[in-house]
């Protein structure tokens, strides 16, 4: 008895000692996931908190924005002098919303060493009053590039063709890229190329103010785009080289080739079609379904000559479906009827003249006499449209 009350002690010791050395052990384990996921989740909500409070982001972007950037409860001394810094400047709620939803890093940034430099430098620049922030707000990456070896240069040469601050802020708000893309690697030589191959000051501008992708491409295909044209027969001082470059480095090497053998194909010659081309660039920027579909509703449908499409390539940029058809068709029941006469005016009818003046001459203006003619144009809807 005395035996079996002894184990019984030992066995109990043994368990109390276990107990104690799990405890121990628990108590080195790492917090449970459930800890770790409330501490995460108090966190974003200070952080989407403080982002819509003291930022005047929306909600949703102050959400969107949390998951981008770690803000500490007791280390927000960086952020607030950033807000205070924008402010001074002349940064609206609006503005610091719109540089945080694009740039939430910079609630990071350093005043003097990171943004005073920039700011100094584009203030000392002409960029004063609303210019500042609008051009900081439409493209925050400005702000990641060194003063004197990047944004100077790429400022002088924006200002030797654009001019005032205001002009270029236009050309920013475009292309917001514009002034943090590669400088030497692309926007001074592709501009040095065009101007020594003869294109006009003027044209550089308004290739920079409303074109600005056209300069961005690589060094190497704006020389193939400027040979590749010349050899066509566009010159960079022709007015139309600017929408022929434009076209042509938006396309790759074979699709260029595959709009000339669709083409060919429905019975164009080479010749001609850089005859059009050379009229209207934007003919080889439809697909080339687009343009087998527009081709053979000129030659099938309103059979036209070849010549004339040639002559008026801009013919095959408007829409078939919903333009040429819906006007083809009233056409065709007025002409039946004889209320107006087939003639060339047709042709223009048909594409050249507004949707409004359409909807006037031929389908108000004949509505009481043609039952239906108004559902044959396209429906009710389309004629509110017209009229609004």
């Amino acid at each position: 008895m005395a035996t079996r009350k002894k184990n019984l002690q030992l066995l109990l010791s043994l368990v109390q000692k276990r107990c104690l050395q799990t405890s121990s052990a628990d108590a080195l384990l790492p917090p449970t996931r459930t800890t770790t996921t409330t501490n995460a989740s108090s966190s974003s909500s200070f952080d989407v908190h403080f982002l819509m409070n003291s930022c005047g982001l929306s909600s949703k972007s102050a959400l969107s924005v949390s998951h981008k950037l770690q803000l500490h409860q007791n280390k927000l001394q960086k952020p607030h002098s950033v807000l205070l810094f924008l402010k001074s400047h002349g940064f609206d709620d609006s503005h610091i919303a719109q540089l945080i939803e694009k740039r939430p890093k910079i609630l990071h940034s350093g005043v003097d060493d990171t943004l005073k430099p920039k700011f100094d430098f584009f203030v000392k620049n002409g960029f004063t009053g609303k210019l500042l922030p609008q051009l900081i707000a439409s493209d925050p990456n400005i702000l990641s590039a060194a003063v004197d070896s990047h944004l100077k240069p790429c400022f002088e040469l924006l200002k030797l063709f654009l001019g005032s601050p205001d002009r270029i802020v236009v050309a920013l708000k475009r292309a917001p890229f514009l002034m943090s893309f590669s400088f030497k690697g692309a926007v001074q030589p592709n501009i040095e190329l065009l101007i020594k191959e003869g294109m006009h000051v003027d044209r550089v501008a308004k290739l920079l103010s409303l074109h600005a992708r056209v300069i961005l491409v690589k060094h190497d295909r704006m020389v193939y785009a400027v040979n590749a044209l010349k050899n066509l027969g566009v010159e960079p001082k022709t007015p139309v080289f600017l929408h022929a470059a434009k076209v042509m480095l938006s396309i790759s090497k074979s699709n260029w080739r595959k709009k000339f053998e669709v083409m060919k194909s429905l019975g164009w010659s080479e010749e001609e079609i850089i005859v059009a081309f050379k009229r209207y660039p934007y003919l080889l920027a439809c697909s080339e379904e687009k343009i087998r579909k527009s081709l053979d509703f000129f030659v099938n449908t309103l059979k036209l000559e070849p010549q004339t499409i040639i002559t008026c390539p801009e013919y095959l940029a408007y829409s078939v479906d919903r333009r040429l058809r819906p006007r083809h068709n009233v056409l065709k029941v007025l002409v039946s009827k004889k209320l107006v006469k087939e003639d060339e005016k047709i042709v223009r009818a048909v594409t050249r003249i507004s949707d409004r003046d359409f909807l006037e001459k031929y389908v108000t203006k004949y509505a009481d006499k043609v039952t239906g003619l108004l559902e044959i144009y396209g429906g009710i809807s389309k004629a509110k449209k017209m009229e609004s």
